[in-house]
This record gives C-alpha cells, sequence and structure tokens, in this order.
C-alpha cells in the first residue's frame, strides 16, 4: 500500500507541474494588463509603472514563471493583485463556501440517484424504470447555469419560497469557526442561521447535483442489471433468498465499484463546475472567486485557485483508489 501510495504521489508532481504551466502561460496570454484594469482610472503612467514593477510583470515571461514554481514548491503562491493578500489566505477564505455547496449537491444526487438506479436496474423496462430513465436524461440533459436561472424565475421570483443568491442573511450567523456555514451554525447550536443557511443552499445544490444525479442513475441502473445476471445471484435465489436481500446485500455491493467511480471523478467535476452555478447564484466560493480574479487578471490567483482544484481532483481519486479494496476484497495494490 505504501509503495502505490508513493507510486501515485510522485506521478501527480509532473501533471501539477504541467498544468501551473499551461495557466500561467494562458493568462500572460490574455488580453489586458492587471496595472491598467485594478487601478483607478486617475491613476498616471508612473503609478502603473511602479505597479507593474511591484508585481514583477516587467520581467520576461519564463522569469515570472520560475519564481512563481520556486515559491509554489516552499509552499507560497503569491501575493493576489486585487485583495493585496496572499492567494493561500484568499483561497482558503472561499474554499469551504464551494466544499459545502458540492457536498449537498453529492448529497442529492447520491440520495435520489443511486436507489433509482437500483430499483431501476433490478426492474427493467417497469414503470420504476421509466421515471428513473426520465430523471437521468432529464438531469445529463440539462445546462446548470439554464437550470438554475429556471428555479431562481420560479422558486424565487414567481413563488417567493427560497432566496436567490448569497449564502446566507446578514446578521444571522454568528462568527465562523471551520469558515463552513451549516457547521458552525450546528457547532454554536444557532438553530436559526442553520435554517437560513439551507434556504440560501438548497437552489445551487439542487442546480449543481441534477446532471450528477442523472449520470449516477444511468451507471447504477447499468451496473445493477450486469451483476443481477451473475451466477452467484442465481445462487442465492435457489437458497431461498428474498429478492430485497439478494438486491440490497449481494447486487448492490458488488455493483459498487463503477458507482464509486462516478462519484469520486463527479465530485472532482463538481468542484470545478461550481463555477458557472457560483456565478448564477452569486455563491461566494472559490469558483466565483476564479471568475473575479480572471475578470481583473489577477495573475497568481488565477493560477493559485486552479492549482487548487487539480490538487483536491488528484486527492479525491486517491482516495476513490484506496476505498476500492475495502468494497472488493479481490483488488491489491501491491501487485
Amino acid at each position: 500500500m505504501f509503495k502505490y501510495l508513493t507510486r501515485r504521489i510522485i506521478g501527480t508532481i509532473p501533471v501539477v507541474i504541467l498544468i501551473s504551466l499551461l495557466v500561467f502561460m494562458l493568462v500572460q496570454l490574455a488580453p489586458g494588463d492587471p496595472a491598467d484594469m485594478l487601478l483607478s482610472e486617475e491613476a498616471t503612467p508612473e503609478d502603473i509603472a511602479a505597479a507593474r514593477e511591484r508585481w514583477g510583470l516587467n520581467e520576461p515571461i519564463y522569469i515570472q514563471y520560475w519564481k512563481f514554481l520556486v515559491s509554489a514548491i516552499q509552499g507560497d503562491l503569491g501575493t493576489s493583485f486585487r485583495y493585496a493578500d496572499p492567494v493561500l489566505t484568499v483561497i482558503a477564505d472561499r474554499l469551504p463556501a464551494t466544499i459545502e455547496l458540492a457536498f449537498f449537491a453529492i448529497l442529492i444526487a447520491i440520495i435520489i440517484g443511486v436507489p433509482l438506479g437500483v430499483w431501476a436496474g433490478a426492474r427493467p423496462n417497469s414503470w420504476v424504470d421509466n421515471i428513473g430513465s426520465f430523471f437521468g436524461f432529464f438531469g445529463i440533459s440539462m445546462p446548470s447555469f439554464w437550470f438554475g436561472i429556471m428555479l431562481i424565475l420560479i422558486v424565487s421570483g414567481f413563488l417567493n419560497l427560497l432566496p436567490s443568491a448569497g449564502r446566507e442573511t446578514y446578521g444571522v450567523a454568528g462568527d465562523p469557526i471551520t469558515g463552513f456555514y451549516i457547521l458552525d451554525s450546528i457547532l454554536t447550536r444557532n438553530w436559526a442561521a442553520a435554517i437560513d443557511g439551507l434556504k440560501y443552499l438548497v437552489l445551487p445544490a439542487i442546480a449543481l447535483g441534477t446532471n450528477m444525479l442523472g449520470i449516477l442513475m444511468r451507471v447504477t441502473r447499468s451496473s445493477v442489471m450486469e451483476v443481477m445476471n451473475e451466477d452467484f445471484v442465481r445462487t442465492a435465489r435457489s437458497k431461498g433468498l428474498g429478492e430485497r436481500v439478494i438486491l440490497w446485500k449481494h447486487v448492490v455491493r458488488n455493483a459498487l465499484i463503477p458507482i464509486i467511480t462516478v462519484v469520486g471523478l463527479e465530485l472532482g467535476t463538481l468542484l470545478s463546475g461550481s463555477i458557472i452555478v457560483e456565478t448564477v447564484f452569486a455563491w461566494p466560493g472559490s469558483g466565483f472567486l476564479l471568475i473575479e480574479a480572471i475578470n481583473s487578471r489577477d495573475y497568481p490567483l488565477i493560477t493559485g485557485t486552479v492549482l487548487s482544484y487539480t490538487l483536491m481532483f488528484v486527492i479525491i481519486n486517491l482516495t476513490i483508489d484506496l476505498l476500492y479494496a475495502s468494497i472488493d476484497p479481490r483488488i491489491r495494490f501491491e501487485k
């Protein structure tokens, strides 16, 4: 196990470096000068030149990247042009909101998608299968930004049931502890703040998790249908076991490998794909932060945010690989 983890970690190093190089070069090639965009309209050419020198923008690109890479290896991603704070601090302030949104989105997808997929796979061509297929095709086909706008128009605008933007009502929450709004409210037993946070979280979580719900349902259905034809299922039936026991105790466990793979991949996709949903709902997460950084050409913040997404995606995939062995004892990493 240790050798496997070492190989995986070493293998991710060139990937992270290559992604950082690509992002750094692409943002440098984008039109617009950060000094012109971030300084006031009253700034003189001397002020702009001083800002470019202070931020190191007057140096060649390869020197800028080398300095960034050396600092990043030491755990320093630089200082944000816009916020004048360390990039790690700015990302750490916004990242809990994105993780919280992704967690509830994937929770919605699992709670609805997996049972629908299991029932649809156990009863193909039935009314349950038809309902599950409808939700599956709906989730896969629905663009998250359009679905989010429709939720805002109908649920918030027409029905006036839930808030349409933001993360909290001003003055309801107390001092942050972990940065996770719902968790902090529960820890401090501020139930009004917890309910308030859930109200703001429902619409963006549904908009973000619907696509994953459709994918998860389709994969679960296919996996369950494949396992239902295995010999051990017929053996279990011949022993007189009930269909519910066979389905949930034997079939579902053997169908979990592709399901967990999809959950892991989609969780990484949710973290990065939340950029659009956070923009639609003005959710103050790292995705919305990345859009602001791109608009202001904040080079260190753009590169740092993309790298944080990359590292999270790598960690998620490594965690999923480790879960395989606990689910399927036939999997061994030493070979």
